[in-house]
């Protein structure tokens, strides 16, 4: 069994010198797929492109992150939505909404957030959910709109024990990164008490790189940094954590 990057950037010009040279090293270490989240109308285009030109290493996702949601954000998204068949995308995603900066579009971040929601449920797609000091505000949205076709990842789950439980019962998956090996960020008791089965593992490159190399650029081969911290956690094998993940992430993405 190989590793899936469920989240990546690869698409972005961080990556443009040296692209073909980072997905061969990550290879290499035996991760043999990347799934690329969108980000606003600005980087469709190259993702899009990108997934051409590796058709069976990256994998293409639609959306409007919530930090690029502004006031004209339904023209932007009646925008993106004429992209749709121009690739077989495999999610909704980035989405959600972005509290941290900036709360001056609440109202449209959580508009823009149920219509994208509306997308995946008229394509059956699962959706990826960017989740920054808004946990409540997503969750009471989500508990209104679940149904039996509704089903994700919260990106970059960072969250106490109290909200992963929330989440699992949604049944959405965990997106572990690499703020599980930041020494203070409290997540390792959380995964401690979280199965694998519900775990799905990320690197947001070229965000947040795990440590040692934390405040750099993420690069793809470090997701076995993450690989190998869950391992310690749970107390497995290299090859028992990749075989569940690998089960986890085709059954989220690629039913």
């Amino acid at each position: 069994m190989f590793i899936i990057d469920s989240h990546i950037h690869l698409y972005l010009n961080d990556f443009k010198k040296d692209r073909e040279l980072l997905i061969e090293k990550a290879k290499r270490k035996n991760i043999k797929q990347f799934l690329l989240p969108n980000i606003d109308l600005k980087t469709i285009d190259d993702l899009i492109l990108l997934c051409k030109q590796y058709p069976k290493t990256c994998y293409p996702m639609i959306g409007l992150h919530p930090c690029s949601v502004k006031k004209n954000y339904s023209l932007v998204l009646s925008q993106l939505m004429k992209k749709i068949k121009l690739s077989n995308f495999i999610a909704i995603g980035e989405i959600g909404i972005d509290l941290y900066w900036d709360k001056t579009f609440i109202e449209e971040q959580k508009a823009a957030f149920k219509i994208q929601l509306d997308w995946a449920k008229k394509w059956k797609l699962p959706i990826v959910i960017h989740c920054r000091n808004s946990f409540n505000e997503i969750y009471e949205i989500l508990k209104e709109e679940a149904d039996e076709d509704l089903k994700g990842v919260f990106h970059c789950f960072g969250g106490t024990l109290e909200q992963a439980k929330k989440i699992i019962e949604l049944n959405f998956y965990l997106g572990i990164g690499g703020v599980l090996t930041f020494k203070n960020s409290g997540l390792e008791e959380v995964i401690k008490h979280i199965p694998i089965e519900n775990i799905i593992i990320e690197t947001d490159a070229p965000y947040l790189a795990p440590s040692p190399y934390r405040g750099k650029r993420n690069l793809p081969e470090y997701l076995i940094i993450i690989a190998q911290k869950l391992c310690d956690i749970k107390g497995i094998s290299m090859n028992m954590l990749t075989h569940q993940l690998y089960k986890n992430t085709k059954s989220l993405f690629f039913k």
